[in-house]
C-alpha cells in the first residue's frame, strides 16, 4: 500500500493518507465505504524481515486470532478493533480513529510529565489493562508509543499484537521476539510464555519514561541493553516522588515476585489522593507533527484533564498523604520509535473514584523492661480476647485481581528470598496489623508504671515495619518484641524523662507492595518520629524512599542491598546516599564476598569456582568475593552465570570437576543453590559449596541430603556469643514473648534504642522538652549515635551504614547449620 496509490481493502476500506509509522505497521486514516464514509485507522502489519514461507503463514495465523480476540474488549481505555483482514498476505487491523496523542510525542513535546498526571494515566491503563487480562489477553507491547491521550480519555492502542495468556504456540525457530526492547521485562526478553506480568512492568517502564523524561534502562545495543534490564537495577527515578514506589514495584525483575495490578492500583490511588487536582495543561489534544496531520485541533480551546478512571478493584483505606516534591525543569525525551494517530467517536466520559472513608485502626503502645534493670513480669504478647484489646486488621477488602495474583507468587522462606522482593501470598489487601495495650488514653500505659510519666508526660511512637504474617512472620515477630522490649525498657528506667515511648508496628507481609502504604501511615501520624524495619530490601526500597522524602528517620535491623546506603553505582566505585534519614545496625552484602574469600582462603581452598543467579544479591556477593580472593593471592578457575529457575546442572558440573577447584561459590538463593551442590555432589564433584546468607535456611538442608559440608556466611553475630547479647536474651525470655526474638531480633533492639537515645539528645538540647520539630531534627541526632548495644558498638558512617560489620561462617554439620567462626568484616 502506498500513498500514490491508495488501495481499497478488503472491498470496503479506502485510504486516504498515512498517519503513523513503526517497527510493527503502518497506520492509515481510512474510510469504511459500507458505513457511509465513517472514518477508521486501517493498521497495515509489517512482518519481522528474513521469514521464510511457513513462518510468514504461521505468523499471520497467530496475529490474526489475537487481533480478533481483541475484537472481544469493550472498554473506554481500549481502543475498538472494528475488523480485522487479509491484504496481500498480511494481517489488516481496522479500529476506530482516535483524534489525540500518543504519550510518546506529549513527553517528546513537553518533557517529563507531572506526576499527578503520570498517575492518572497510570491509573486508566491499570483499569484498561485488568479488562483485557481478565479476558486472558496480554498486551506484550505496552509503550508511550501505544498510549493515546484525548481530552477525555486514555487510550491503549496495539492490541493486535498481543498474546493470549492461555496460547500454548510460540514464535517459530526464527527467535523472533514481539516488543520494544527499553519497555520489556527479563522474561520477556528471554522469550518466555507471556503473563499479565510483562504488561506490568511495561506499565512502570512507560510511566517512569513519563515522569523522568527517559526510559528505567539505557545501552548502546541491544544486547547491552538485556544485560543492563537483567543484572542491573532500574536508575533511581529523580523526579517521581510519591510515584517513586509504584515504579518500583512495577520494575521488579521477577514475575512472580512482581506488584499485583491490584497493589499497583491501590498504590496509584494513594498517589492521587495525596497530590492536588492539577489545573494546568496536563492534557494535549492535537497531535504532533511527528503524528500525522490533525483535523479537529482547536488552537484556541484549552486542554480539560482526563479523569481518573474507577477503579475495577476494591480500594482499601486510603494511606495519608505524602509529601509531592516540585517538579524540576523538563528534562528532553529521546524521540519514540514510531507514532501514530487513532480517534474515536464520543465515549461517556470516566468518572473519577470516590475516595474510601479512612478505616481507624487501634494505635499501638508497649512498654519495656530496662537491660541491666528488673523485668516485669507480665508478657506484652497481644491479649486474646476483643475486649483486651486484641490484635485486629484494618480494611481486610480482598479483590479477585490480589487472589489471582497471590495464587502466582512463589513462597517467601527466608529474608534473602524477600531480597529480590519475593511477594508472600496476600490474604488480604491493605491489611494493616495495629497493637496496642491500653483500654483508654486515661488509663495508665503498661510498662509505664514507676517512670513519673503522668498526665504530663509526652508520648513518642515509634514506628515497626515488619512482616507480621505470612511465612516471615516469626522473624518478623521477633522484631516487633525486641522493639517494644527496647520501649519497655526505656519506660521502665525513665530513660528520657517527661517522655513514654510506644510502638505502633505495621505489617508489610515482607511484599514490597506494602512499603508506600505503610510509609504513608507512618508519616500521618505526628507521634511517630521514626521507624525501625523493615526486615526486607524488597520493601525497604518502597518504604525508604517516601519516608526519606517526609524526613522520618529510618533505622533497619535487616535489609542488606547496598543501594539504599551507597546508591546505585556503588559497584562502579561511585558511592552516593540516596537517603539522608536511613540508617541500619546490620552490615550488607558489600561485606559478604570479602568475608568468604579470606575464609576460603585461609582454609587452603585457592582455586575457586564461581557462580552466580544474576540477582543484584549474587552479582554483589561474588563481585567483592572475586576482588578479594584475587588479591590474597587465589585463581579463580571458572565463572559463570545461571537462571535463577534453572534446576538442572549436569553441564555446569562437568565444567566444574574438570576445572580442579578446591570449592564453589554461589552468589544466590537457596532453591537454585540446593539443587546445584546436590548435583555437584553425585556428578563427583568432592568440594563444598559455599554461598552468603542467600543459601542459609533450613530449606537449604531439606531440599539437599548432600549439603554435608558446604558453607554460608550471615550477616551479624548470633547473640549467645556475647555477654550483652546473652543479657537481651535473658530478658527477652523474661518478658514472656511467645515468639524467639531470632537473629534480627538483636538488631531491633539496637535500631529501637538508637531511636530512644536520638530522642534523649533531641530533649536535652532543646533543655528537656520536645521541640515542634523534633521529627526533622532526629536524623542528625541518629547520625550522631555512639553507645553500646546489645550487638556491640552502635554508630553510623557517613552512609547511615553501621560501623560495627561482623559477620559469621557456618557450616553443615549432621544436618544442621553450625557456627565456624565469627569476626569482622575488615581483617
Amino acid at each position: 500500500m502506498t500513498e500514490q496509490n491508495p488501495e481499497l481493502i478488503a472491498g470496503r476500506y479506502q485510504l486516504v493518507e498515512r498517519i503513523g509509522q513503526g517497527g510493527m505497521g503502518r497506520v492509515w486514516r481510512g474510510l469504511d465505504q459500507q458505513l457511509f464514509g465513517r472514518e477508521v485507522a486501517v493498521k497495515e502489519i509489517l512482518f519481522p524481515p528474513g521469514l521464510d514461507d511457513g513462518d510468514r503463514a504461521a505468523l499471520l495465523r497467530r496475529f490474526t486470532s489475537e487481533a480478533r480476540a481483541a475484537v472481544t474488549l469493550s472498554h473506554p481505555g481500549v481502543i475498538t478493533v472494528h475488523d480485522v483482514v487479509e491484504h496481500h498476505g498480511a494481517p489488516v487491523i481496522v479500529m476506530e480513529l482516535i483524534r489525540g496523542q500518543s504519550l510518546a510525542a506529549a513527553i517528546k513535546e513537553r518533557g517529563r510529565l507531572p506526576v499527578r498526571r503520570v498517575a492518572e494515566i497510570g491509573a486508566a491503563m491499570l483499569d484498561a489493562l485488568a479488562e483485557a487480562h481478565g479476558a486472558r489477553i496480554v498486551h506484550r507491547d505496552i509503550k508511550p508509543d501505544n498510549v493515546l491521550l484525548t481530552k477525555d480519555r486514555v487510550v491503549l492502542t496495539d492490541f493486535g499484537i498481543a498474546h493470549l495468556a492461555d496460547a500454548t504456540t510460540k514464535l517459530s525457530h526464527s527467535g523472533t521476539v514481539i516488543g520494544t526492547p527499553q519497555y520489556m521485562p527479563p522474561e520477556q526478553l528471554e522469550g518466555k510464555r507471556p503473563t499479565p506480568a510483562n504488561d506490568l512492568w511495561a506499565l512502570g517502564a512507560t510511566l517512569y519514561h513519563a515522569v523522568e523524561g527517559h526510559p528505567p534502562f539505557d545501552a548502546d545495543g541491544l544486547h547491552a541493553l538485556a544485560v543492563a534490564v537483567f543484572t542491573r537495577p532500574h536508575r533511581p527515578p529523580v523526579h517521581a516522588g510519591p510515584l517513586t514506589p509504584v515504579l518500583d514495584a512495577l520494575l521488579t525483575k521477577d514475575p512472580a515476585q512482581r506488584v499485583s495490578a491490584a497493589d499497583a492500583a491501590e498504590m496509584l490511588a494513594s498517589v492521587l489522593r495525596s497530590s492536588p487536582p492539577r489545573t494546568d495543561a496536563s492534557v494535549v489534544h492535537g497531535p504532533t507533527q511527528e503524528d500525522g496531520p490533525t483535523h479537529d485541533h482547536d488552537p484556541g480551546r484549552e486542554p480539560a484533564p482526563t479523569p481518573t478512571p474507577a477503579p475495577r478493584v476494591p480500594t482499601p483505606t486510603p494511606a495519608p498523604r505524602v509529601p509531592t516534591p516540585t517538579p524540576d525543569p523538563r528534562v528532553p525525551a529521546p524521540a519514540p520509535d514510531a507514532a501514530a494517530e487513532h480517534a474515536s467517536a464520543p465515549t461517556r466520559p470516566q468518572q473519577p473514584p470516590t475516595p474510601s472513608p479512612p478505616t481507624p485502626t487501634v494505635q499501638d503502645s508497649g512498654s519495656a523492661s530496662p537491660p541491666h534493670h528488673p523485668v516485669p513480669d507480665r508478657p506484652t504478647a497481644p491479649p486474646a480476647s476483643p475486649a483486651d484489646d486484641t490484635v485486629t486488621l484494618g480494611a481486610t477488602a480482598t479483590s479477585e485481581h490480589v487472589e489471582r495474583a497471590s495464587a502466582r507468587r512463589r513462597p517467601g522462606l527466608t529474608r534473602r528470598s524477600a531480597i529480590l522482593g519475593t511477594a508472600l501470598a496476600v490474604l488480604t489487601t491493605g491489611s494493616v496489623l495495629t497493637w496496642t495495650l491500653t483500654r483508654d488514653d486515661d488509663a495508665p500505659r503498661d510498662g509505664a508504671a514507676g517512670s513519673g510519666a503522668g498526665a504530663t508526660s509526652v508520648t513518642v511512637v515509634i514506628g515497626v515495619d515488619a512482616p507480621l504474617s505470612g511465612g516471615l512472620s516469626s522473624m518478623g515477630a521477633g522484631v516487633r518484641n525486641s522493639a517494644d522490649l527496647a520501649v519497655r525498657t526505656a519506660n521502665e528506667s525513665r530513660h528520657v524523662p517527661g517522655v513514654t515511648f510506644e510502638i505502633k508496628a505495621l505489617d508489610d507481609e515482607a511484599d514490597p507492595a506494602k512499603g508506600a502504604p505503610n510509609a504513608a501511615q507512618f508519616v500521618s501520624d505526628d507521634k511517630v518520629l521514626g521507624v525501625v524495619g523493615p526486615l526486607n530490601s524488597g520493601v525497604a526500597r518502597t518504604l525508604v524512599p517516601p519516608l526519606a522524602r517526609a524526613g522520618v528517620v529510618n533505622v533497619s535491623p535487616g535489609n542488606t542491598d547496598p543501594v539504599l546506603t551507597l546508591g546505585p553505582d556503588w559497584a562502579a566505585g561511585t558511592s552516593s546516599r540516596p537517603h539522608a534519614t536511613y540508617f541500619r545496625t546490620i552490615a550488607t552484602d558489600v561485606a559478604q564476598g570479602p568475608f568468604a574469600a579470606r575464609h576460603l582462603h585461609g582454609a587452603k581452598m585457592t582455586k575457586l569456582y564461581v557462580i552466580d543467579d544474576a540477582s543484584p544479591h549474587g552479582t554483589a556477593v561474588t563481585a567483592g568475593l572475586t576482588a578479594e580472593f584475587t588479591k590474597l593471592g587465589g585463581t579463580v578457575v571458572g565463572t559463570e552465570q545461571i537462571d535463577p529457575a534453572e534446576r538442572a546442572f549436569a553441564g555446569l558440573a562437568v565444567r566444574v570437576r574438570s576445572s580442579g577447584a578446591d570449592a564453589v561459590y554461589f552468589g544466590g538463593y537457596y532453591d537454585a543453590a540446593a539443587p546445584l551442590s546436590q548435583q555437584l555432589k553425585q556428578a563427583g564433584v568432592s568440594v563444598p559449596l559455599m554461598g552468603g546468607d542467600g543459601i542459609f535456611d533450613q530449606q537449604y538442608l531439606t531440599a539437599n541430603p548432600e549439603a554435608e559440608g558446604d558453607l554460608a556466611t550471615n550477616i551479624g553475630l548470633p547473640a549467645e556469643e556475647s555477654e550483652p547479647g546473652r543479657d537481651f536474651l535473658a530478658r527477652y525470655e523474661k518478658a514472656g514473648y511467645p515468639q524467639e526474638a531470632g537473629w534480627y531480633g538483636p538488631y531491633a533492639y539496637d535500631a529501637t534504642w538508637t531511636l530512644i537515645e536520638a530522642v534523649k539528645a533531641v530533649v536535652t538540647a532543646n533543655g528537656g522538652t520536645l521541640p515542634d520539630n523534633a521529627r526533622a531534627k532526629l536524623a542528625e541526632a541518629v547520625a550522631g549515635s555512639a553507645f553500646d548495644g546489645v550487638t556491640g558498638r552502635v554508630a553510623f558512617d557517613e552512609y547511615g551504614d553501621t560501623v560495627n560489620r561482623r559477620l559469621t561462617v557456618y557450616t553443615v554439620n549432621a544436618g544442621s547449620w553450625k557456627v565456624v567462626t565469627s569476626g569482622p568484616a575488615a581483617p
